[in-house]
């Protein structure tokens, strides 16, 4: 499978509640049981109005389904095409 990033604008996310958060996360989930192996939820990064999501999925398609079917916007999904971080410096 593939990595993506995706960019969800969710203006005032940055102030949901632990209890918000948790709700968004199992709707994610729920859509992620129904889609099957073909898509996974690897983790996001929260701001003040936009989350960033990294998937692992066999192709967009499949991404913007999981967005359709959550209620979720995805504003942009782009494929990770390699990780760098300080290691990448030695």
């Amino acid at each position: 499978m593939k990595m993506y990033v995706i960019e969800r604008d969710i203006p005032g996310l940055g102030q949901f509640t632990p209890e918000q958060l948790r709700s968004a996360s199992q709707t994610s989930c729920n859509v992620l049981k129904e889609l099957g192996p073909k898509i996974e939820w690897i983790h996001s990064y929260v701001t003040g109005n936009k989350m960033y999501c990294i998937y692992r999925a066999e192709n967009v398609e499949i991404i913007k389904e999981h967005a359709k079917k959550g209620g979720f916007p995805a504003n942009s999904i782009s494929e990770v095409t390699d990780i760098i971080s300080p290691a990448t410096a030695n």
